[in-house]
């Protein structure tokens, strides 16, 4: 499976907040660290808090946090949000696709189990697993 950029962007995020869960961070801050577009990122901030995951907050002082606990959040909560509208193939798609193969299709029922599997995986992972602190640097070998 191939998850999107924006839900690439939106992990990203999350894991950053994860590492500091008790910090406040702003948008700006957040893109130049990870070399992301400010613009961009905004309607990630903005999903994730539409999703339930952050909590945002305007004005001096203000920034975007996570709104629960890193070990509340599954990663596969956050891809069926944020991809929930993505078919895999065109045949998932709500109004069936155009396949003329759908009506004797071996494949369908096989791609839709991988995706479940992908997905099981993902749910068994919580955020806190995942947390990133920019503070943790690797040691040298």
């Amino acid at each position: 499976m191939r998850l999107t950029l924006f839900t690439d962007f939106a992990l990203r995020v999350l894991m950053r907040l994860a590492g500091e869960p008790s910090r406040s961070f702003a948008t700006g801050e957040i893109a130049a660290e990870f070399d992301i577009s400010r613009n961009h990122l905004a309607k990630v901030v903005r999903d994730l808090a539409d999703g339930g995951f952050i909590s945002t907050q305007r004005g001096v002082g203000g920034g975007f946090r996570l709104a629960r606990p890193a070990q509340s959040i599954t990663l596969g909560e956050v891809v069926r949000i944020l991809e929930g509208n993505s078919a895999m193939v065109e045949c998932f798609r709500e109004d069936g696709g155009n396949c003329v193969l759908t009506p004797r299709c071996r494949l369908k029922a096989r791609l839709a189990a991988a995706r479940e599997s992908f997905l099981r995986e993902l749910d068994a992972t919580t955020l806190a697993e995942c947390a990133y602190s920019a503070r943790r640097r690797r040691s040298p070998a």
